[in-house]
């Protein structure tokens, strides 16, 4: 099947998603138009003609890393008592002088400086891709994988971080707070359909199928202020959410650690915005990206290149992404 037949089956299949949520809440996940064993979703999208044509189109400047920095204390997801961020020393050159845990000795040891770390946290801690088992609905995920059939104690056999590929596709800013000469949105400020094409439309640029859609609500400034990042944030509506898988994204990403905005629009979901991108659309999200560097130089289009540690059985990954510029 042709990319184009599969944008054309997609979108339909997106749009029977839509009605369905118009009219009451209580749908399946979406199965997916690449076959009953897809556990990638729309990165199906991403194919080798896509890539090339962006990388193709480079121009000078960049690359920009819209990556955080991890460090004790960084802002992370408390709500379900989940771990913070934490990173030790497990051999230090002095410390490894008096144990001498090679058995080289003492004065080989004072020679060699020796050290070591290690870390630990949450899978949703940083810069991170969402993999399409984050959420589901009614105990399945997308394309219909089931709790009770395909997870186990190491995870998910399906749909996990391990499955996602490296990512190469056109990327696209949306800049909220040049569009409204603000500074950052305002705490709990829900982002709209109409919010969306005026950025795009101030910027000049248009949604097309395969492309990566980064939302910037400003929240990043405040950053190295945890309490004060993670406070009441900017995020998307079920609106945005909808009119994004319309218009064909291949993934969606914003600067905070929500992606939506709380509280919920819908009565007995707590994050529809999570599961219809996931379960029912087959849209990874994107958190904690860091736009500030893209917004400050106008840089709205370009390669978006990242790849995810490949988690097996993992819900979510790190991922270090850059963004190349590109021209006409």
């Amino acid at each position: 099947m042709s990319r184009s037949l599969l944008s054309l089956s997609l979108a339909a299949s997106t749009l029977l998603g839509v009605l369905a949520i118009s009219t009451a809440y209580a749908q399946d996940v979406g199965r997916s138009p690449w076959g009953p064993q897809d556990e990638i979703g729309r990165l199906n999208l991403m194919t080798a003609s896509s890539q090339a044509d962006i990388l193709s189109r480079l121009a000078p400047g960049g690359p920009y890393d819209l990556s955080v920095e991890y460090f004790i204390g960084m802002p992370s997801w408390q709500a379900a008592g989940d771990p913070h961020y934490r990173m030790w020393m497990t051999h230090t050159p002095r410390g490894t002088r008096i144990d001498d845990p090679v058995g080289v000795g003492r004065e080989v040891n004072a020679h060699i400086s020796y050290s070591g770390s290690a870390f630990s946290m949450y899978a949703h801690t940083g810069t991170h891709i969402d993999a399409l088992s984050h959420f589901g609905l009614d105990g399945r995920i997308w394309n219909g994988f089931s709790a009770d059939s395909h997870l186990g104690d190491r995870g998910w056999q399906h749909a996990d971080a391990g499955a996602l590929p490296p990512i190469i596709a056109r990327g696209l800013l949306v800049d909220l707070p040049a569009l409204f000469g603000i500074d950052m949105l305002e705490p709990g400020y829900r982002v709209s359909a109409e919010d969306i094409d005026a950025a795009l439309a101030r910027q000049g640029l248009a949604i097309e199928p395969g492309d990566v859609v980064l939302i910037r609500t400003g929240r990043m400034q405040l950053y190295h202020q945890a309490g004060a990042y993670m406070d009441n944030a900017p995020g998307l509506g079920m609106e945005a959410a909808r009119h994004l898988a319309e218009a064909g994204a291949m993934i969606v990403g914003a600067d905070n650690l929500s992606f939506e905005a709380f509280p919920s629009e819908v009565d007995g979901n707590y994050v529809p915005v999570h599961t219809f991108l996931l379960a029912q659309s087959g849209i990874p999200i994107l958190e904690l990206v860091d736009l500030e560097a893209l917004a400050r130089d106008g840089v709205h289009e370009f390669a978006f290149i990242a790849a995810s540690l490949r988690l097996r059985g993992a819900d979510a990954a790190p991922l270090r992404p850059i963004a190349l510029p590109v021209g006409d």
